[in-house]
Protein backbone atom coordinates (compact mmCIF):
# COMPACT_ATOMS: atom_id res chain seq x y z
CA UNK A 1 0.00 0.00 0.00
CA UNK A 2 1.46 3.27 -0.83
CA UNK A 3 -0.12 5.81 1.32
CA UNK A 4 0.98 9.25 2.75
CA UNK A 5 -0.71 11.54 4.89
CA UNK A 6 0.95 15.26 5.24
CA UNK A 7 0.16 18.11 7.33
CA UNK A 8 2.54 21.08 6.74
CA UNK A 9 2.37 24.83 4.99
CA UNK A 10 3.36 26.19 1.86
CA UNK A 11 6.69 27.34 1.22
CA UNK A 12 5.85 29.20 -1.82
CA UNK A 13 2.54 30.22 -3.72
CA UNK A 14 1.60 27.73 -5.95
CA UNK A 15 1.99 28.22 -9.65
CA UNK A 16 -0.66 26.89 -12.37
CA UNK A 17 1.08 24.96 -15.83
CA UNK A 18 -0.41 22.97 -18.27
CA UNK A 19 1.01 19.35 -20.03
CA UNK A 20 1.58 19.59 -23.76
CA UNK A 21 -1.98 17.66 -24.11
CA UNK A 22 -3.20 21.16 -21.64
CA UNK A 23 -3.84 19.02 -18.47
CA UNK A 24 -3.50 21.61 -15.40
CA UNK A 25 -1.12 20.38 -12.66
CA UNK A 26 0.48 22.68 -10.08
CA UNK A 27 4.02 21.70 -8.09
CA UNK A 28 5.16 23.03 -4.43
CA UNK A 29 6.26 22.00 -1.82
CA UNK A 30 5.21 21.91 2.26
CA UNK A 31 7.43 22.48 5.35
CA UNK A 32 6.85 19.97 8.39
CA UNK A 33 8.25 20.44 11.53
CA UNK A 34 9.85 16.99 13.02
CA UNK A 35 8.67 16.49 16.58
CA UNK A 36 11.63 15.98 17.93
CA UNK A 37 14.69 18.59 18.73
CA UNK A 38 18.47 17.85 17.38
CA UNK A 39 21.10 17.24 19.18
CA UNK A 40 21.38 21.33 19.54
CA UNK A 41 18.58 21.29 21.00
CA UNK A 42 16.71 23.11 17.55
CA UNK A 43 13.49 21.61 15.88
CA UNK A 44 14.40 20.40 12.27
CA UNK A 45 11.99 20.90 9.35
CA UNK A 46 10.95 18.65 6.08
CA UNK A 47 10.38 19.92 2.74
CA UNK A 48 8.34 17.49 1.11
CA UNK A 49 7.32 17.93 -3.02
CA UNK A 50 4.23 17.66 -3.94
CA UNK A 51 2.37 17.28 -6.93
CA UNK A 52 -1.33 18.61 -7.89
CA UNK A 53 -3.16 17.80 -11.11
CA UNK A 54 -6.50 18.64 -12.55
CA UNK A 55 -9.44 20.62 -10.87
CA UNK A 56 -7.86 20.49 -8.06
CA UNK A 57 -4.29 22.09 -9.27
CA UNK A 58 -6.31 25.25 -10.17
CA UNK A 59 -8.68 25.07 -6.76
CA UNK A 60 -5.13 25.25 -5.19
CA UNK A 61 -3.60 27.83 -6.79
CA UNK A 62 -6.54 30.14 -6.87
CA UNK A 63 -7.11 30.07 -3.03
CA UNK A 64 -3.84 28.48 -1.37
CA UNK A 65 -0.22 31.07 -0.82
CA UNK A 66 2.46 30.81 0.57
CA UNK A 67 2.21 30.08 4.10
CA UNK A 68 -1.41 28.17 4.13
CA UNK A 69 -1.95 25.47 6.36
CA UNK A 70 -2.76 22.24 4.03
CA UNK A 71 -3.71 18.32 4.55
CA UNK A 72 -2.03 16.41 1.95
CA UNK A 73 -3.56 12.81 1.03
CA UNK A 74 -1.84 11.17 -1.45
CA UNK A 75 0.72 8.86 -2.72
CA UNK A 76 4.83 8.78 -3.16
CA UNK A 77 6.29 8.63 -6.79
CA UNK A 78 9.93 8.10 -7.81
CA UNK A 79 11.41 9.10 -10.60
CA UNK A 80 15.00 9.82 -12.35
CA UNK A 81 16.47 11.72 -15.33
CA UNK A 82 19.26 12.99 -16.46
CA UNK A 83 20.77 16.85 -16.12
CA UNK A 84 22.24 18.52 -18.45
CA UNK A 85 25.63 17.83 -17.19
CA UNK A 86 24.46 14.00 -18.14
CA UNK A 87 24.30 13.05 -14.32
CA UNK A 88 21.47 10.97 -13.15
CA UNK A 89 19.39 12.66 -11.04
CA UNK A 90 15.88 10.92 -8.86
CA UNK A 91 13.05 12.38 -7.73
CA UNK A 92 10.28 11.46 -4.99
CA UNK A 93 6.98 13.32 -4.58
CA UNK A 94 3.84 12.78 -2.72
CA UNK A 95 1.10 12.81 -5.69
CA UNK A 96 -1.95 14.46 -4.41
CA UNK A 97 -5.62 12.69 -4.32
CA UNK A 98 -6.96 15.23 -1.88
CA UNK A 99 -5.81 18.65 -1.01
CA UNK A 100 -7.37 19.79 2.21
CA UNK A 101 -7.69 23.72 3.31
CA UNK A 102 -7.10 24.37 6.70
CA UNK A 103 -7.20 27.68 7.53
CA UNK A 104 -9.27 30.67 5.70
CA UNK A 105 -7.97 33.21 4.18
CA UNK A 106 -8.79 35.49 7.04
CA UNK A 107 -7.34 33.49 9.96
CA UNK A 108 -3.98 33.39 7.83
CA UNK A 109 -4.02 36.94 7.06
CA UNK A 110 -5.17 37.08 11.40
CA UNK A 111 -2.21 34.88 12.00
CA UNK A 112 0.65 37.31 10.09
CA UNK A 113 -0.72 40.67 12.34
CA UNK A 114 -1.42 38.32 15.71
CA UNK A 115 2.13 36.17 15.36
CA UNK A 116 3.10 32.95 14.31
CA UNK A 117 1.18 30.12 15.22
CA UNK A 118 2.39 27.11 17.32
CA UNK A 119 2.19 25.10 13.74
CA UNK A 120 4.20 27.82 12.05
CA UNK A 121 7.35 25.98 10.44
CA UNK A 122 9.18 28.79 11.05
CA UNK A 123 8.45 28.65 15.12
CA UNK A 124 10.76 27.38 17.06
CA UNK A 125 8.55 27.31 20.30
CA UNK A 126 4.95 26.19 20.79
CA UNK A 127 2.77 29.39 21.90
CA UNK A 128 -0.64 29.68 23.18
CA UNK A 129 0.23 27.17 25.82
CA UNK A 130 0.24 24.28 22.90
CA UNK A 131 2.07 21.64 23.48
CA UNK A 132 2.50 20.13 20.07
CA UNK A 133 4.61 17.12 20.89
CA UNK A 134 1.74 16.31 22.98
CA UNK A 135 -0.74 13.75 21.73
CA UNK A 136 -3.35 16.04 20.07
CA UNK A 137 -5.76 13.40 20.37
CA UNK A 138 -5.92 13.00 24.47
CA UNK A 139 -9.18 14.27 24.96
CA UNK A 140 -11.44 12.46 22.59
CA UNK A 141 -11.29 9.32 25.50
CA UNK A 142 -11.79 6.08 23.77
CA UNK A 143 -9.82 4.65 20.64
CA UNK A 144 -11.16 5.50 17.55
CA UNK A 145 -12.10 2.44 14.36
CA UNK A 146 -12.03 3.49 11.26
CA UNK A 147 -13.96 0.93 8.75
CA UNK A 148 -12.03 -0.18 5.77
CA UNK A 149 -14.76 0.38 3.85
CA UNK A 150 -14.73 4.40 4.59
CA UNK A 151 -11.10 3.98 2.45
CA UNK A 152 -13.15 3.15 -0.81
Amino acid sequence: MNRVCLVGRLTIKPELKYTSSNIPFTRFSIAINRTFNNAQGEKETDFINIIVWRKQAENVCQYLDKGSLVSIDGRIQTGSYTDKDGNKRYTTDVVADSVQFLESKGQRENKVTSGPSPYDYQSSAPTNNLDIESDPFADFGDSVSIDDNFLE
